[in-house]
């Protein structure tokens, strides 16, 4: 069964992915400007410039914790359910975040993408209560 405490570790899930997407595109504004004469003198320098760039480095540190309370959620939800839930609210939440931020996302097909999603995410989460009061309702009558 789907508990409140995962259904809001996946959204909390969701919005730390989501709303850092957008956030970390801005802060890697610049990178293409760094320039080093071999591959690994570009890869340190590169790696440098993300990681001195609060722009950067604060959503990646909130995208990652994102990811924490994700594996943490998969431990105990149901897989079936928790996949496609975080991965199209994470959709969800990088196109609002992005809009918000003066992103173009896509006009009318975007938000028609979105309802469906949302249809579907709903129809995964009725499932699985369903699925579940089922089996409570089959195991209570043995």
């Amino acid at each position: 069964m789907v508990t409140v405490v995962e259904l809001l570790s996946l959204l909390l899930v969701s919005a730390l992915w989501g709303c850092t997407n957008p956030l970390l595109k801005r802060g890697t504004e610049g990178i293409e400007n760094v320039t080093k004469a071999n591959r690994v003198s570009q890869l340190l320098a590169e790696v440098k410039f993300l990681f001195l760039n609060l722009k950067y480095l604060v959503p990646f540190l909130l995208n990652q914790s994102g990811s924490l309370v994700y594996y943490y959620t998969l431990s105990t939800a149901e897989l079936s359910l928790a996949v496609p839930v975080a991965n199209s609210l994470t959709f969800l939440c990088t196109l609002l975040t992005g809009k918000l931020l003066g992103e173009e996302f896509g006009g009318k097909q975007a938000v028609a993408g979105m309802f469906l999603t949302m249809a579907g995410i709903t129809l995964c989460v009725i499932s699985s209560i369903s699925d579940t009061g089922r089996k409570n309702a089959t195991q209570s009558g043995s």
